[in-house]
């Protein structure tokens, strides 16, 4: 079998997956689409959405699905750094007693870190190292985790009581932050006929951890023009509001523009979907595609825009005008 059938063969169980995911999860088409995109694209995913909306079960069968260790970190304002990483244990053996050092929960191919924003920043810095470096250092020596490695986090937006906003440099190791929405008035039919009735079956389609790493390897081969790329720069820059030529409602409205970690995510998003398509190369829908979940959480707005209620997504019209116009 040679390398094009290989891949081929694993974009259709990638698919197979997905349509699997939609009929465990009904409503949530494009978060699915989208938190395998990240996944794929080699990415964490915060997903932001009320409760009951099915985020736990959708975590859970997608770690089944791809055949990857799963743990779950109940977030809690007296959860510790180690509760996460681990700790030092002593054993005594023979009457010597040594140190041990025993993982947490952060040691699983899939981590759902539920409701991370109820933790104090402490125990939410304990993700960063895992994050971006995919170790764990603990008394000194570090810990490599096992590829493939993602987190997946939730927070609540309506219940700000009793919680702790996320740094910006915590929100940055976020690939994707995903809007997990109310369904419409069928699937929310489907949904209740479906939870109170026969137990649904689980699904079969289920990759290796092997073949997942396989996907995230082909992500970065398929091909990003020039043009693409340039106009992912241009559209970064056009959110920065102390930068020559900025839009007014962007000095307005915008404390810190994107740095250039949100282009990575939205090209390697955008790669991600061009493979799921099956095409070679990214084209223009699979960066406008990606702009939203890359740029929502890494645009820092300000106190009027909050007054106001101006979000990103309002503000990226006029950004990728003035990509258009300044990428030519």
């Amino acid at each position: 079998m040679d390398v094009a059938q290989q891949a081929g063969l694993l974009i259709g169980k990638v698919r197979s997956l997905q349509q699997q995911l939609q009929q465990q999860v009904i409503g949530q088409e494009t978060l699915i689409e989208d938190l395998i995109t990240a996944l794929l694209a080699g990415g964490h995913v915060l997903l932001e959405g009320l409760p009951g909306l099915g985020k736990t079960l959708l975590v859970r069968s997608l770690a089944a699905g791809l055949g990857l260790d799963f743990a779950r970190i109940q977030f809690t304002p007296d959860l510790m750094p180690s509760d996460v990483t681990g700790t030092q244990i002593v054993d005594d053996e023979g009457g010597r007693r040594t140190f041990r050092f025993q993982p947490g929960p952060i040691f699983a191919g899939l981590v759902l870190a539920d409701e991370i924003n109820r933790a104090t920043p402490k125990t939410q810095s304990a993700l960063l190292e895992a994050m971006q470096e995919h170790s764990v250092t603990v008394a000194g020596t570090t810990h490599k985790l096992a590829a493939p490695f993602h987190v997946v986090a939730t927070q609540n937006p309506i219940e700000l009581e009793g919680t702790f906003p996320l740094p910006e440099a915590q929100l940055d190791r976020f690939l994707f932050r995903l809007e997990v929405t109310t369904p419409e008035t069928e699937a929310m039919v489907r949904i209740l006929t479906a939870t109170t009735g026969e137990p649904v079956a689980a699904g079969s389609t289920r990759l290796e951890a092997s073949e997942l790493l396989q996907l995230q390897q082909l992500v970065r081969s398929v091909l990003c023009g020039t043009h693409l790329v340039r106009f992912v720069a241009e559209l970064l820059l056009a959110t920065h509001p102390d930068r020559n030529g900025a839009a007014d409602r962007t000095r307005r409205f915008v404390r810190y523009g994107a740095s250039a970690r949100a282009g990575q995510a939205i090209i390697l998003g955008a790669k991600a979907k061009a493979l799921l398509a099956g095409r070679p190369a990214v084209v223009k829908t699979d960066i406008e595609a990606c702009l939203a979940p890359a740029l929502g959480h890494r645009v820092l707005l300000g106190f009027e825009a909050e007054a106001e209620r101006v979000s990103v997504a309002a503000l990226l019209p006029e950004w990728r005008a003035a990509a258009e116009r300044r990428s030519g």
